[in-house]
């Protein structure tokens, strides 16, 4: 009795209030602070937990992380062969091209998935367990870099394959990859809150992400005629993805401003982001649990 009254002495003392937080921001980012760095070890129970349940009853196994990209290469090589699909000239193979480009659009769109999918996986315990809401995110987050490691072993072999010299601004690939991730990222929390209420952001999540990859030169080099060139200019996904593919192959560096100016505005936005999905979740878990 006298060893249980001592460890609820040191568990520590949760206060509730109904004052905003934003009252107090000092005090709000030193609990943002204390709660990413006290749900580590959460976070990685709960990847692990994510990463076996999603490949456990599949016959194929981690297989299935190699199946969109391939898939895509070769729908979009077989369409151009036969110019139903006409691209212009590409500095590398295009298959190559292709290929390289979906894997990273990949990983942005597994991470812009990731925050509302992870959350959605652990409705039946957010109303029961008190516990640093960050894990969730850190856990998701896992996941979307578990699968693009397992992915980056197609881009070895593409090189390999086509003989494809590697510039020296590879060693910059891994600052575009996650630019791109943070972009994903931040769109991802900042839907949440609508997401988490509305089926219907999660039905249509797929379908905004298939039109989006066809306006983002993924699979295709970045258009230089009007109204081509608009439309891709003003979508902040293609500066990241191509200066994160030329960083990969060529090192001619088109769009490094505009890669600078999105990516300092991901990071301000991926900031805000968690501030909202901090105030907002306890509400949204309320609204779950009704």
């Amino acid at each position: 009795m006298e060893e249980t009254l001592k460890l609820t002495e040191k568990l520590p003392e949760a206060v509730y209030t109904p004052e905003s937080q934003l009252r107090h921001p000092c005090q709000l980012m030193q609990s943002m602070w204390y709660d990413l760095i006290a749900s580590r070890e959460l976070a990685w129970r709960l990847f692990v937990r994510n990463i076996s349940a999603m490949y456990r009853q599949t016959m194929l196994g981690y297989v299935w992380a190699f199946m969109p990209p391939i898939f895509t290469t070769l729908t979009f090589v077989f369409l151009n062969s036969q110019k139903i699909f006409t691209v212009g000239k590409t500095d590398i193979p295009y298959p190559a091209y292709v290929m390289i480009g979906t894997l990273l659009w990949q990983g942005f769109a597994d991470a812009m998935r990731s925050p509302l999918q992870v959350i959605n996986q652990s409705r039946s315990f957010l109303s029961k367990i008190n516990f640093p809401r960050e894990a969730l995110l850190l856990a998701g987050i896992g996941e979307v870099l578990f699968n693009f490691a397992i992915r980056l072993i197609l881009m070895i072999i593409v090189f390999f394959w086509y003989k494809i010299p590697v510039p020296a601004t590879v060693f910059w690939a891994p600052l575009g990859i996650f630019a791109m991730m943070a972009f994903g990222l931040m769109l991802g929390v900042l839907i949440v809150p609508i997401g988490v209420l509305y089926k219907d952001i999660e039905k249509g999540l797929p379908l905004i992400i298939g039109m989006w990859m066809l306006l983002t030169p993924v699979v295709y080099p970045p258009p230089t005629s009007w109204p081509a060139s608009l439309l891709v200019g003003l979508n902040p996904v293609s500066p990241l993805l191509t200066t994160t593919r030329e960083m990969i192959t060529t090192g001619n560096l088109s769009q490094l401003t505009e890669f600078i100016g999105v990516f300092g505005a991901t990071l301000g936005l991926l900031f805000i982001g968690w501030i909202l999905y901090r105030l907002a979740l306890p509400h949204l878990i309320e609204r779950i649990s009704a």
